[in-house]
């Protein structure tokens, strides 16, 4: 049975079915593809977001102690960090939600098939060949066409969810390379820090 055969033999709820499975379809590999797309450019955009949000910081780090500008430093690297990790995840829990729910649309079909071969045989009264083939060779379509969504979806998502763990990483990296520049920046240009602590020190030793 091919499928202009099925296309008219199929009620409303099977091709209702069908264009959901569809758009589940386009939405799967639309998602995937601008994702691929946009790898690399994506990383390179949070990392210049990172060191953006370290540069805005620079003048009010001047009249910080030490640990007070590596405490807010750190809290504008991490804040930056989940910014850009909600950046990167978005679609993929569309993709996962595809995953999961495609195959289920497509049992229904499955079953809203054989429950039209179940009719077919009670309204002849024969359980032929004639009777049971076009509506079970629907439900079967229907099985066909929920895992062809479901498998690609899946791949999609495992690769999605494996780049953004990638790219976490990779920002954590970033990030703790620019706290040490910054604040290896900082104390060079306040060197007060130290020559300020070396007085005390000398202060306690004579007392």
């Amino acid at each position: 049975m091919n499928f202009s055969v099925y296309w008219q033999h199929a009620d409303a709820v099977s091709k209702t079915l069908y264009f959901i499975l569809l758009a589940m379809s386009i939405a799967t590999w639309t998602i995937f593809i601008l994702r691929l797309l946009g790898t690399r450019q994506l990383k390179q955009q949070a990392y210049t977001q990172l060191a953006q949000a370290l540069a805005a910081l620079k003048a009010k780090l001047q009249p910080l102690s030490f640990e007070q500008r590596k405490a807010v430093a750190e809290q504008a690297l991490l804040r930056q960090i989940s910014a850009e990790k909600i950046q990167a995840e978005k679609g993929v829990s569309v993709l996962g939600t595809i995953a999961s729910i495609s195959p289920f649309v497509g049992l229904f079909g499955t079953v809203w098939g054989i429950f039209h071969a179940l009719v077919a045989v009670g309204t002849s009264g024969q359980a032929g060949l004639a009777q049971v083939a076009t509506p079970v060779g629907e439900a079967l379509i229907m099985t066909g066409l929920g895992l062809s969504v479901a498998i690609p979806a899946v791949l999609a998502y495992n690769i999605c969810v494996r780049f953004n763990r990638s790219l976490a990483h990779d920002l954590q990296d970033q990030a703790h390379g620019l706290l040490i520049d910054t604040m290896l920046q900082q104390d060079s240009n306040n060197p007060s820090d130290s020559t300020a602590a070396a007085p005390q020190s000398l202060a306690r030793g004579q007392a």
